[in-house]
């Protein structure tokens, strides 16, 4: 039965590994459009420390769709690894009952 544990904690941790490499390049934040005159454009806004970084997305649909696809696999990936980390929990509990 310990082995059993033992290799469902590896997987957990390998995936925790894998989600968190995946989060490195993918975009974090929110986007926000500014009207000035009669454009509009499109801003990443995200915290950076302290310090909220405005990044210029573009006018074109095209690179506002590929940001918001980003957030949106971000927000997947971010729920996966709370998930894993508590299902994390609950196999280190269950070890140290057998």
């Amino acid at each position: 039965m310990s082995s059993l544990i033992d290799k469902e904690n590896l997987r957990n941790q390998n995936m925790i590994a894998e989600y968190e490499k995946e989060l490195i390049p993918l975009p974090k934040g929110s986007i926000k459009t500014k009207i000035v005159g009669n454009r509009i454009y499109y801003y990443l806004n995200y915290r950076d420390g302290k310090k909220v970084v405005s990044k210029y997305v573009g006018k074109d649909e095209s690179s506002l769709q590929e940001v918001k696809d980003g957030l949106e696999r971000r927000a997947h990936v971010e729920a996966m690894l709370k998930k894993l980390k508590e299902e994390q929990k609950q196999i280190k509990k269950l070890g140290a009952l057998l």
